[in-house]
């Protein structure tokens, strides 16, 4: 908890009992204005945070989540937004929201956020009726806030300074910390099996299982693979939260947390899959990206992009990756990967993530997105994105069920298809499939690559990612 506040708090001043009262006063200028302006329901949101430093990092990451749980809250319903502004500054976050229901709904719904939500503990929702009049959570059917250290009665604690500073900031960086790994924990996870489960579902995969046949794997099905990627939803979610967790560490130490919980993950795999691997490739590479957009929350930068999120994978596994790969040797090499590197250096998935993701980066990713753009519905671009990993990726799979010069047949083959054919029609990809199971190929590992494809495409179209 130590290494949180050092990393994350003293970017703002202290401010004084003036600056928030100036601060509180222009507040309530501006909700006038609202009120004036469109004569409808105005949700004012800011945050109770004990002591002289209103604002940091850590603070703002945890004011975005609450706001995020409300936007959530309105959708649901659905009640359409009529305004939004908000302000970050020394004296805190406020958000400023103008909404088309009745002041009375709109209270229950910010109060069910104050009392369900971790960060909804912290947060100061109110709500203003078009005349001007407050609504009080009594009104709404919830008792008065509870105080954050005994559960009294805030006011009486407040009023009588029942609690010392100290353990009131310790207590509110607790709440802080618990609410934003847990959002982002549950919103990363989500989106990772997501990943895994378009991958399976996209149709034809040459070679591999999909929603047509098993490809060239008689020991597993459609049916195996959806059990493994749900099984290892608390995977991802937990890859999340240790990102987060160890963000002030250096990025090999977030890397070697995760290896720990990789290894307890394929174990649950291989339960729910009766001992078949099937996501293994994916647990490495959508757990190093989950870790590292754990990471990147609580770091001071503007925005998260694809090549940031890309060379904080590469930061945090390259250490790790050259110094396996120096100390192969022929009677340490004990997977086929390491065999395959001593014999003709391919790193595979490893080299992959150290070197930043370069088949997804340079040619899967982009061909998904231009496909889409294209028209494509995104089984078909999905399909196309993986021909092109398999066409510029050193794919082992491949290498370990037929040879090294097949492969980079195959790989050549590929090539110059594409080359003339970007898109190629699904009864090409068809036949392609038939030849790769008659010869026993499975280019599993350019299908793990697809899955981060589709991971990445998901966070961008959420806004989780910016180009």
């Amino acid at each position: 908890m130590d290494n949180i506040l050092e990393n994350t708090t003293g970017q703002y001043p202290p401010v004084a009992v003036a600056d928030m009262i100036k601060a509180r006063d222009i507040r309530a200028e501006k909700q006038k204005q609202l009120l004036d302006e469109y004569h409808s329901t105005v949700i004012s949101c800011t945050m109770n945070i004990a002591g002289p430093v209103k604002n940091s990092l850590l603070i703002r990451r945890g004011f975005d989540t609450g706001i995020a749980s409300l936007k959530r809250s309105l959708a649901s319903e659905p009640i359409h937004i009529l305004r939004k502004e908000s302000v970050k500054a020394a004296t805190g976050n406020e958000a400023l929201f103008v909404v088309d229901r009745d002041p009375l709904s709109i209270k229950k719904i910010t109060c069910g956020i104050e009392e369900s939500s971790p960060i909804g503990r912290l947060f100061d929702f109110d709500v203003i009726a078009p005349d001007g009049r407050k609504i009080g959570r009594e009104e709404a059917g919830f008792p008065e806030r509870a105080c954050l250290i005994c559960g009294k009665p805030a006011k009486i604690c407040a009023r009588s300074r029942s609690h010392p500073l100290s353990e009131l900031a310790f207590e509110t960086t607790k709440i802080l910390m618990s609410g934003i790994k847990e959002y982002w924990g549950a919103r990363i996870c989500r989106e990772a099996v997501r990943a895994l489960l378009y991958e399976a579902s996209t149709t034809p995969k040459p070679g591999l299982v999909d929603r047509n046949n098993n490809g060239s794997h008689a020991d597993m099905s459609f049916a195996t693979f959806i059990d493994s990627s749900t099984a290892l939803m608390p995977y991802f979610r937990d890859c999340t939260r240790i990102g987060i967790e160890t963000s002030a560490m250096a990025p090999e130490g977030t890397f070697n947390e995760l290896i720990h919980l990789g290894k307890t993950a394929e174990n649950i795999m291989y339960e729910a899959t009766g001992g078949i691997n099937t996501h293994k490739g994916a647990i490495y590479s959508l757990g190093i990206l989950c870790g590292a957009y754990g990471r990147l929350i609580l770091k001071p930068i503007e925005k998260i992009t694809l090549q940031v999120l890309l060379d904080e994978c590469s930061d945090m596994v390259k250490a790790s990756v050259d110094q396996y790969f120096r100390d192969l040797s022929p009677e340490t090499a004990r997977t086929e990967g390491g065999r395959l590197y001593l014999q003709y250096h391919i790193r595979g998935v490893r080299g992959q993530a150290a070197d930043g993701f370069p088949a997804v980066r340079k040619y899967g990713l982009p061909v998904l997105e231009a496909g889409l753009m294209k028209g494509m519905d995104i089984n078909d671009a999905g399909c196309c994105a993986l021909l092109w990993i398999i066409a510029n990726n050193d794919d082992t799979n491949i290498i370990h069920r037929s040879s090294r010069e097949l492969q980079h047949e195959i790989a050549d083959s590929l090539r110059e298809h594409l080359g003339n054919d970007p898109y190629p029609s699904k009864q090409f990809i068809e036949n392609l499939d038939r030849q790769f199971i008659t010869q026993n190929i499975s280019p599993g590992g350019s299908a793990d690559l697809l899955s981060v494809c589709y991971f990445l495409h998901f966070l961008t179209a959420l806004h989780l990612l910016e180009e």
